[in-house]
């Protein structure tokens, strides 16, 4: 359990390196990432203040960066010395937080019209994650939203799906059209061999039930591949 009273607080800092004081200065925009983390978090250690504490969090995970920070799950936070229950928890709602206000804009039903908005829609939902997960969108004959379905979670770098899940849960919502959407861990979006299978497997499936695979989208690191807009898709 963390001992806060224990802890090197960011008063002892001179009053310029105070982050409190910098961002009612000059506004939260002015703070560098360590300096918004060490907001969140607080307090530091007995050796460390908040802020380095903070540029520790950045350096220890696998992409030295915030997004590598936002991939990490609650174990892997609390592993870094000087990060506790409560910091971690904190870490965890401020990036989920995050995550819900970039889809607030969709509101509940959103409207995909085009591969680079299911894009966005999904964008900061997955491109955090370690792990690949497809989910799939459902449409009706006037191309309106009806509804989504996690179809999988896998390891690093692949996903098991099975085409009669994904045409089950089509029939179920009476959609006439389907988008794939899955991501990549890696940060490139670039299409594999597996990516290419699936969708012509889904595909020749939907054929045969009249339910349309519309496109297949694969999220990177704020980038996406469509297979639609690829030209080399087999709709």
């Amino acid at each position: 359990m963390e001992n806060i009273n224990s802890s090197v607080t960011m008063k002892e800092l001179p009053i310029s390196e105070r982050p409190y004081e910098k961002c009612e200065r000059e506004g939260a925009q002015s703070l560098s990432d360590a300096e918004l983390l060490a907001i969140l978090i607080q307090s530091g250690t007995r050796k460390e203040t908040a802020v380095d504490l903070a540029r520790k969090l950045l350096m220890q995970n696998p992409e030295k960066n915030l997004l590598g920070l936002a991939r990490m799950d609650f174990g892997r936070l609390t592993a870094v010395s000087g990060i506790g229950r409560v910091k971690a928890l904190k870490l965890l709602a401020a990036f989920e937080l995050m995550k819900r206000v970039s889809r607030e804009g969709f509101g509940e039903k959103p409207v995909l019209k085009s591969p680079a908005s299911i894009a966005e829609y999904y964008m900061q939902r997955l491109r955090f994650l370690n792990v690949e997960e497809v989910h799939a969108a459902f449409f009706n004959t006037k191309c309106i939203f009806l509804g989504e379905k996690r179809l999988s979670v896998g390891t690093v770098n692949s996903s098991v799906v099975s085409p009669r899940e994904i045409f089950i849960e089509a029939l179920l919502r009476e959609a006439v059209g389907v988008i794939l959407v899955h991501n990549h861990p890696s940060g490139d979006p670039t299409a594999s061999r597996e990516d290419i299978h699936l969708t012509v497997q889904v595909s020749q499936a939907g054929r045969m039930l009249d339910i349309r695979l519309l496109d297949h989208i694969i999220i990177g690191d704020n980038r996406y591949f469509s297979f639609k807009e690829s030209g080399c898709s087999p709709f």
